[in-house]
């Protein structure tokens, strides 16, 4: 539906009035009638929509054209322009010397009032004591369409930012240069710090430290937090998922997230022929050299936060294993110090003498001594060692699985166990720590 003098949504017709709008407008879409003819006089397409050939509120003119659609050449010159946008702060003129009527109370200019004046306030302003008047301030006509009003940067200077960007890339380049002081000196006192041995070691070594690129970054980094790692627990396919190791839904949980099974899944298992193929994860934690890996670890941590920035057990193993033994028998030095000063004060040195474990501990051993005393050999046992004669079929004084103590040394709620770890099943792995 074309736009016309008098469209269809304009205003009410009558219906006469409308049928011949209606008639004219299907003639001008059939192409028996010319087209409508704008202001510019250029044809209206007689197809073009209602919604598209009416102008809205805030730009319609009264006059029939698609102006509204079209790019206008009349919009608001650029705000960098002086003639375009407002002088802030200029004056035109000289100030006058007498107060004139309905100018600003406090400064004297007749382009603006009292309540609009931006002079700071006097006791007595310029209408009273007719002193220090100002001049008029400069005024610019702007003329801003709809969208210019509404624009939140019209008036903005971009090259006010470039002030603002010199001023950071000054900050910037100070503290680079400042970072860059702070390691050369943080360099220098390592190097000074830095013995003969410790430089031995890392040639022999051939340590690349010193050329690792990424060196300056990380000493900025806290150190002594634990690096997450990325590597996956990924198991062999040939190898017993843990989860199907013991389908009991009360046995050990298994993470699926991490893939770890901390708890044995066979603790509860009547068979020891199962358990010695998996004990769970916590058994190779505290097994082996684990323990002793994670002292060290430990100990490079605490030297790192002291100040010692060499010793790290991933970046220098070997250097830092030896600092570490250092370290050990360093503290038991000085505890055997200590223990001997507190004994040379104190005394009680003889109570600190253990007897032997034959004193100490009960024995089943079969023994015969003569009248004076002697120990007498068993009538098999003539041409060996002097022995007992043995009371059971199983082995004695044979601590098997890392434990101290025998199976059966230790009793709780009708269970034998070991004393040593509390633990109820007898190819149990002693930990150390009762459970």
């Amino acid at each position: 539906m074309s736009s016309s003098s008098k469209p269809l949504g304009s205003g009410k017709l009558s219906r006469e009035d409308y049928k011949k709008q209606k008639d004219l407008e299907a003639a001008r879409k059939a192409g028996t009638a010319p087209p409508e003819i704008d202001e510019e006089g250029q044809a209206i397409n007689p197809h073009i929509p209602q919604f598209m050939a009416k102008a809205p509120w805030y730009m319609d003119t009264g006059k029939v054209g698609l102006q509204h659609q079209r790019k206008t050449h009349n919009t608001h010159q650029s705000s960098s322009s002086s003639a375009s946008w407002y002088k802030r702060g200029e004056r035109v003129g000289e100030a006058s010397t007498k107060y004139r009527k309905g100018a600003c109370t406090n400064c004297g200019a007749t382009t603006h009032k009292a309540k609009d004046c931006v002079e700071r306030p006097r006791k007595r302003g310029a209408k009273w004591t007719g002193r220090d008047l100002k001049a008029d301030e400069a005024m610019v006509n702007v003329s801003l369409d709809y969208d210019a009003k509404r624009d939140r940067w019209n008036g903005y200077d971009a090259e006010t930012h470039r002030g603002l960007l010199d001023d950071w890339e000054m900050v910037e380049e100070a503290r680079r240069k400042r970072k860059a002081g702070e390691l050369d000196k943080k360099k220098h006192k390592k190097s000074e710090e830095k013995g003969n041995s410790t430089k031995g070691i890392e040639e022999i070594l051939g340590s690349s430290d010193d050329s690792d690129s990424g060196q300056e970054s990380d000493e900025e980094n806290v150190v002594g937090v634990k690096s997450k790692s990325t590597v996956r627990n990924l198991r062999l396919r040939e190898d017993t998922a843990k989860y199907l190791r013991n389908l009991d839904p009360e046995s050990a949980y298994y993470d699926p997230k991490t893939r770890s099974m901390r708890e044995n899944p066979y603790a509860n298992a009547a068979s020891a022929s199962c358990q010695s193929a998996y004990a769970g994860d916590n058994f190779v934690r505290f097994s082996g050299e684990a323990q002793e890996i994670r002292r060290k670890d430990a100990f490079a941590w605490e030297a790192e936060a002291r100040g010692n920035s060499s010793a790290h057990f991933q970046a220098n193993p070997t250097q830092t294993a030896m600092m570490y033994g250092e370290f050990r028998d360093k503290k038991d030095s000085l505890a055997g110090k200590k223990r001997a000063a507190v004994l040379e004060k104190y005394g009680g040195e003889e109570h600190l003498k253990v007897p032997p474990r034959e004193l100490r501990l009960q024995q089943e051993a079969y023994v015969e001594y003569s009248r004076s005393g002697q120990l007498v050999a068993p009538i098999s046992g003539a041409d060996k060692e002097v022995a007992g004669v043995p009371r059971s079929r199983f082995r004695e004084d044979v601590y098997p699985m890392n434990h101290t103590t025998v199976f059966g040394s230790w009793w709780n709620d009708g269970r034998w166990g070991y004393a040593c770890c509390h633990q109820t099943l007898r190819n149990a792995y002693c930990t150390g720590e009762p459970v």
